[in-house]
């Protein structure tokens, strides 16, 4: 390993959760000495509990300003970092890299970016309790516990599923689960979503499924991930069997941070690919 080696990991959340759902990683990685950042979106600077009480900061919520919050914490840093996102968190992670920031990403269960027109029936049934009513367009809207359990930790207990829910979730904006899911390949031009997958001067790229997830199933990632087949940049894939969307915290949760973290120091700095987008 170099002395270039980054020495920061930014660690970027999704929908439906806050900082605190990277908390097992931010200890982990902090026993292997590395400075690790969860900066939140703009105004998730309070806890759990008080985002519920004042779900307005949600509902407000936009795709840009999150972006741009982002990348002046990570702009801040003194050397480019390992960026890592789950879930619409790694949408975030792929904005950022398309910025030109990070020295290597990762991007966990991620939702799609523009252009991916695969849609599988176990993510319709997901974000089917937010799409039944248009009226969610405009608020934040949280998932009830038998709805978190189908669509983020199918693989636990119920008794389980409903502990992650009391402690993680809040709701998500609504207005991203329709522009950026149901409308985003509806809408003439380009989204706030859009990269340019053709992009060779990135940072390498990871995507990593969970063979049991049903709001964002493998396909959804092999998909995204073959929209940057043309690019020069390092995009790599993996896919984790029998794990559900709630793999950063679910049992046996260290193995995919140790892998994330492996391939991100192994790749950092990588200028071209030097191994094709893989099927499996």
């Amino acid at each position: 390993m170099t002395d270039t080696r980054p020495d920061t990991i930014v660690l970027v959340h999704g929908l439906w959760m806050t900082p605190r759902s990277w908390e097992g990683w931010v200890d982990y990685y902090g026993a292997k000495g590395f400075s690790v950042l969860t900066p939140g979106y703009p105004g998730f600077e309070i806890e759990v509990e008080a985002l519920r009480e004042n779900t307005d900061v949600i509902a407000r919520l936009t795709v840009p300003d999150t972006v741009g919050h982002l990348a002046s914490v990570i702009e801040g840093l003194d050397s480019p970092p390992v960026i890592m996102g789950h879930s619409f968190g790694g949408t975030l992670t792929q904005l950022l890299l398309a910025r030109g920031l990070g020295a290597a990403g990762v991007v966990i269960d991620s939702a799609p970016t523009e252009g991916v027109h695969v849609t599988p029936p176990s993510q319709v049934r997901s974000l089917f309790p937010i799409l039944k009513n248009p009226a969610t367009r405009t608020k934040a809207v949280g998932f009830t516990p038998e709805e978190f359990h189908y669509s983020f930790a199918n693989t636990l207990s119920r008794a389980e599923s409903d502990q992650a829910w009391e402690r993680y979730q809040v709701p998500a904006p609504g207005s991203w689960v329709w522009e950026y899911g149901l409308l985003a390949n509806i809408k003439p031009g380009h989204q706030e979503t859009w990269v340019d997958y053709d992009n060779d001067d990135r940072a390498p790229l990871l995507f990593i499924a969970g063979g049991e997830d049903h709001i964002m199933p493998p396909s959804v990632n092999r998909a995204n991930a073959k929209h940057y087949k043309k690019s020069a940049a390092l995009t790599d894939y993996h896919e984790f069997e029998g794990r559900d969307h709630w793999t950063c915290a679910a049992p046996g949760w260290e193995a995919v941070a140790d892998h994330a973290l492996e391939w991100s120091l192994e790749h950092a700095g990588t200028t071209s690919r030097t191994a094709p987008v893989t099927d499996t």
